[in-house]
């Protein structure tokens, strides 16, 4: 199969630096890809480029079976996770009608029986046809990721690029997500790649992991990757990861972050007060 990602030996630079380099990977059709790494990797860095809005310096790169920029079409996106405002009134069901027409008009179209009967489709494949019609602002966090996911979906895309989606969202909440995700990419041949702090959640679910760190990427499952001497490689100093009873990975060892890429003002571009490492032990 012809990969929804292609990349061999990219790189990025900004303000001069590079942010990392020689990255390889290759996401098929349906496969379910976790992007993990300490804060300042360039996580979110890596979804900007894919999207084209960041240009790689360096290397082959194929996105959607095309060149960064060029298959949007083909790419549904899912930001960090906005707040509404609990007063917010537009129905659930207009924001996944966005994803189809909302670039042409600022507002959906109305009356257009194919594009209808699509949010209906999609809505129903995420799981959110109890509150669609709802007001965006009324529904809980689980819900209005569920709606956005919809939204992401609607243009039947090749790729959906999801940037800590699972950020903020109770524990419940991360799981269903997490396996609803896990569906769409099975089910529906859907390629995902999606940034994550807390890898613990999703670990049950994924095909395979890219850490990044220090300026590269290792990739592969997760039993080969989340592993002592692979951190430990990528950290230059001793981590333990450890198998929990109910199966969870635990990281021993605090590693501060490599110094040249600890200015998240020159990488990923944003801080939250509830960023987390997945680095660190499962809090719960």
């Amino acid at each position: 199969m012809t990969p929804v990602v292609d990349l061999v030996g990219a790189a990025v630079e900004l303000g001069g630096r590079t942010l990392w380099a020689d990255v390889e990977i290759q996401v098929q059709p349906g496969e379910f890809v976790a992007l993990l790494g300490p804060n300042g990797a360039g996580k979110s860095t890596l979804i900007k480029a894919l999207l084209g809005l960041v240009p790689f310096s360096n290397g082959r790169v194929g996105v959607a079976r095309a060149a960064p920029g060029a298959g949007a079409a083909r790419i549904g996106y899912l930001p960090q996770r906005r707040r509404f405002d609990p007063d917010l009134r537009v129905r659930a069901r207009e924001v996944v009608r966005l994803g189809l027409d909302g670039h042409r008009w600022g507002l959906p179209l109305r009356g257009n029986a194919a594009a209808n009967a699509r949010v209906q489709e999609v809505v129903y494949l995420v799981d959110a046809t109890a509150f669609v019609d709802r007001p965006l602002g009324e529904l809980s966090g689980g819900e209005q990721q569920r709606i956005l996911i919809a939204q992401a979906l609607v243009r039947r895309p090749d790729l959906l690029l999801l940037d800590e989606p699972l950020d903020s969202l109770d524990l419940p909440n991360q799981a269903a997500i997490a396996a609803l995700l896990s569906r769409l990419s099975r089910d529906h041949g859907v390629a995902i790649v999606m940034v994550a702090h807390d890898v613990n959640p999703i670990l049950g679910f994924l095909d395979r992991v890219v850490y990044l760190a220090a300026g590269r990427a290792v990739v592969g499952t997760p039993e080969a990757v989340i592993d002592g001497p692979t951190l430990s490689a990528l950290y230059g100093t001793p981590i333990e990861v450890l198998h929990a009873s109910d199966g969870s990975l635990v990281v021993v060892g605090q590693p501060e972050p490599p110094a040249h890429h600890s200015d998240r003002h020159h990488t990923d571009g944003h801080h939250h007060e509830y960023d987390r490492d997945p680095r660190r032990p499962h809090e719960h």
